[in-house]
């Protein structure tokens, strides 16, 4: 507990006594100064116990609330007055008492025969005993935790301790934010409030934290995992703990120091700030050890989960053999718990070195987990309802990735072969290609460089675009093309009268000199049309 001006006055040995300012006696103080000076607002630095005989102090009210006010305005947590014989006072000047209580300012008298250096060995004392029991606090609660975890009780035996030890309330969720254990009061308000940050920091792997501050609930997100994300920890903030400021609207109104205690306000929220300070080191202490071990348990979870890792991958390789019929392959999804229906193919080129993780979190993320790796290559098969796009977001952003087309249980080898083909495609597009978005050989076009796909294209319509600036000789080309040369058809879509079509289709074949009725021609439009747009498309090309 902080030292406060309170314990301060229950030392016996030290005889001091308050006289003014009794609302204060729960105010911290962080340190003890002496001073003569008529003005020591300016050496302070928030939540001291300010000693002085009153040498130089006149005792009129004007000075005594000029004091007082700099007193105040340094925040200083309280005012000691030695009094005695030889002493300039042997008694408190009313003036001081009277300005001290209007400020709301402690104001403590120190006995002749008690130095004052004997009361700022008491303060500092009492601080380092504080800071001592802090430390040992932190190393019990480090200790309960080891025991809880090496226990084998597992993430809820952990949570408990913790939640024994601090009161606060913590939630351990996977990768994918999914809940895995839980203590104290209303966790899923936790959950609640950091669901919009999850998938951001998750996307930082364990070099992503946030705080996030939801209504009257402050939520620290912290990462698990040792060399590749686990999970996240969300832990409820500490409560603060309430400081009441120095000083008072009174003292603040009075003229005399008014200005210089408005100069240095913030003087008591720093003293605030760092008792609260001593505290939360310990906190983050112990924070810090309960983040480890739940690193330890989430790892040697996922070690645990090798063995089921490697009959999902035997699973897969009986599905992709080609040899099983669609009523075998459902029957065996249906005992690996996978919902039967299509299953689309998924192919990840993984950075060197990190197959294997990326293959162990796709298996976390995706139904029934069949995933497979060979080299630098994560596929895995994915049933039709999962949106594979925002696992690909999570786990593989950047990664080139194909998407196979929608096939049956017992044909399961077809699409992952597309979606290993899509690679190169999804390298060159830099994004994920599918085999069922609109325009497959437009994919395929991408294969090419793209220099040589923008040579083909504008040996093929320059002489269109030098003609047609506004390009809807080009824009008439396209639709009339897709609407397989049907006149009527391509009319329509373009809102034209249908004579407009086939002039610019006549101007194509007198730009091009070809023959428009020759399905080669056509053919070759159609491309140079395609190779354009997939151009479009295309990433610029790294250096």
């Amino acid at each position: 507990m902080p030292f406060t001006v309170e314990d301060l006055l229950a030392v016996p040995e030290l005889h001091l006594a308050l006289v003014a300012g009794a609302d204060g006696r729960r105010r911290v103080i962080e340190a003890a100064h002496v001073s003569e000076l008529l003005a020591p607002g300016e050496w302070l630095q928030g939540g001291e116990l300010l000693m002085t005989t009153g040498l130089v102090l006149p005792v009129d009210r004007a000075s005594c609330r000029a004091f007082v006010g700099d007193v105040v305005g340094g925040g200083a947590a309280a005012l000691a007055l030695g009094l005695g014989h030889g002493q300039p006072h042997r008694r408190p000047p009313a003036t001081l008492v009277e300005a001290a209580e209007d400020a709301g300012l402690p104001l403590l008298t120190v006995p002749d025969q008690v130095p004052f250096i004997a009361v700022t060995k008491a303060v500092f004392a009492a601080r380092a005993a504080e800071e001592r029991r802090t430390l040992e606090h932190t190393a019990d609660v480090q200790r309960r935790l080891t025991v809880a975890a090496a226990s084998g009780a597992g993430l809820d035996a952990v949570l408990k301790v913790w939640l024994d030890a601090t009161g606060r309330t913590a939630v351990v969720t996977d990768a994918l934010g999914r809940q895995l254990a839980a203590a104290g009061a209303d966790p899923g308000r936790l959950l609640d409030a950091s669901r919009t940050i999850l998938e951001e920091v998750s996307a930082r792997g364990l070099r992503g934290s946030a705080v996030v501050d939801a209504a009257d609930l402050t939520v620290g997100v912290q990462p698990i995992g040792a060399r590749r994300l686990r999970g996240h920890l969300l832990l409820a903030a500490s409560p603060p703990t309430p400081h009441k400021p120095t000083g008072s609207a009174k003292a603040a109104d009075k003229p005399a120091g008014s200005a210089r205690a408005g100069d240095r306000s913030a003087g008591s929220a720093r003293a605030g700030e760092r008792s609260a300070g001593s505290a939360r080191a310990g906190e983050r202490l112990i924070d810090a050890a309960l983040l480890s071990l739940l690193t330890m348990e989430l790892e040697r979870r996922h070690l645990a989960r090798e063995p089921h890792r490697r009959a999902r991958t035997a699973a897969m390789g009986r599905l992709t053999s080609g040899g099983m019929s669609d009523e075998d392959a459902e029957r065996l999804l249906t005992a690996l718990d996978v919902s039967t229906g299509n299953l689309r193919g998924l192919a990840v080129q993984a950075s060197p070195g990190e197959a294997e993780e990326l293959a162990a979190d796709l298996s976390l993320a995706l139904p029934g987990g069949l995933v497979r790796f060979s080299g630098d290559i994560v596929e895995a098969l994915v049933v039709d309802d999962v949106d594979v796009s925002a696992v690909l977001a999570r786990f593989a952003s950047g990664r080139p990735a194909g998407i196979g087309s929608p096939f049956g249980p017992g044909t399961a080898a077809i699409t992952l072969r597309q979606a290993r083909s899509l690679l190169a495609a999804s390298a060159r597009l830099g994004r994920p290609a599918e085999a069922a978005e609109h325009g497959v050989g437009r994919l395929l076009l991408t294969l090419g460089p793209p220099d040589l796909l923008a040579a083909f294209a504008d040996a093929m319509l320059a002489p269109i675009d030098a003609a047609d600036p506004r390009g809807e000789i080009l824009a008439t080309l396209r639709v009339w093309l897709d609407a397989n040369g049907v006149w009527d058809t391509a009319a329509e879509r373009l809102g034209v009268h249908r004579h407009t079509v086939r002039n610019r289709i006549d101007r194509v074949e007198r730009l091009t000199g070809k023959a428009i009725a020759s399905a080669a021609t056509r053919h070759e439009l159609w491309l140079a049309l395609e190779a354009r747009e997939a151009l479009a498309h295309t990433a610029p090309r790294r250096r």
